[in-house]
């Protein structure tokens, strides 16, 4: 099926067609575009806010707080991080203007390629993804792109079209990869594991880092059944993404199925657990849904919508296999990058994770 045509057929599809590429338990059923007629949304689940700053103050309140809300939906809302909000203003701003001052010939010379397990580079606009027409265009930058280990070799202009970018967004790389190992050290707690257990796979390890850009929507693609977003899951161990200043993330509540529009204050982080961390917990921690629709004022639909969620991951030859401490595991070890691609194929085709073991 060629990818026009199989876009057409993910608007009208449910994301259990594609359910032999899952390497974990996703029994939700949802449409991949939104349908109103079959949709109901929850106004009254809250997703909790969590004191960042209760890690250093009181850990054990902190680790059960975040590990009550993961278990109970797989996202939180972070509050008093430590990053400062006014780099996030400015961050809106640079990607703004990272994508208004290059054309898209120019972004064509570093369109994306899977690098290991990750694909990076540049996504025009309706190619996030074969299966849907996703209104967003992106681009995705893996620790490589920031020479965070000193590589002789390392060209800015390998990776980034325009100087002057890379220094900037590496100041919020560098804040991101601080919470790592807190973060991850309170869900393994929670789990009732070692909580260094996962301090030297998470030690420079890799991460995508991806700038949504999102175009003012035209009457045509709002009937177009397009959407910004599809509905997915993050195929991760966690997503760090700080709030936007324009709204649309929605996220499904599998209890109910209803979704949950999410719009925190400026300057908190929602994070939200991905498939490794499924897999790895034995589903105490979800994978839950989550994607990005048009603003509900519709005034807002003129304005342009910018993200820039930090998506962390292991090397390609870490082992994924559930936590020692859990009784019955569900799911045998597998190799990260095996993992990954398996997952990632009903995205990018079948070749995507042709040979890889």
């Amino acid at each position: 099926m060629k990818n026009t045509d199989q876009k057409a057929k993910g608007i009208e599809s449910l994301n259990q067609e594609f359910r032999h590429y899952e390497q974990v338990n996703k029994d939700q059923v949802y449409h991949l575009s939104e349908n109103p007629q079959e949709e109901e949304f929850d106004t009254d689940f809250e997703i909790k806010t969590i004191d960042f700053a209760l890690f250093h103050r009181d850990r054990p309140r902190f680790i059960e707080e975040l590990g009550l809300a993961l278990a109970e939906i797989g996202f939180a809302i972070i509050s008093n991080h430590g990053v400062d909000p006014d780099l996030y203003h400015q961050a809106e701003e640079k990607i703004i203007e990272f994508f208004n001052t290059t054309i898209v010939e120019e972004r064509m010379h570093y369109k994306a390629q899977r690098q290991g397990s990750v694909n990076q580079g540049y996504f025009p606009i309706k190619t996030t993804t074969i299966i849907h027409p996703d209104l967003v265009e992106g681009w995705v930058f893996c620790r490589r792109a920031f020479n965070l280990d000193c590589d002789s070799s390392y060209q800015e202009s390998d990776f980034w079209p325009l100087p002057g970018f890379e220094p900037f967004f590496r100041q919020i790389v560098l804040a991101h990869e601080k919470l790592i190992l807190p973060l991850m050290q309170s869900m393994l707690a929670y789990l009732g594991a070692d909580p260094t257990a996962y301090d030297q796979k998470l030690t420079k390890t890799n991460f995508g880092f991806r700038l949504n850009y999102y175009p003012p929507l035209s009457q045509k693609q709002l009937d177009s059944g397009g959407g910004r977003m599809l509905g997915h899951e993050d195929i991760d161990i966690f997503t760090i993404l700080p709030t936007q200043s324009v709204a649309g993330l929605q996220v499904l509540n599998r209890k109910n199925n209803k979704w949950i529009r999410l719009n925190p204050k400026f300057g908190d982080i929602i994070l939200n657990t991905g498939d490794y961390m499924q897999r790895i917990s034995n589903d105490i921690f979800p994978s839950t849904t989550h994607r990005v629709s048009p603003p509900v004022e519709s005034e807002l639909t003129n304005e342009i919508r910018v993200s820039f969620p930090m998506a962390i991951y292991v090397w390609e030859d870490e082992i994924l296999e559930v936590l020692p401490n859990l009784e019955n595991p569900k799911y045998e070890p597998i190799r990260a990058e095996k993992f990954h691609t398996s997952i990632t194929s009903k995205y990018y085709g079948d070749e995507y994770s042709k040979d890889v073991k």
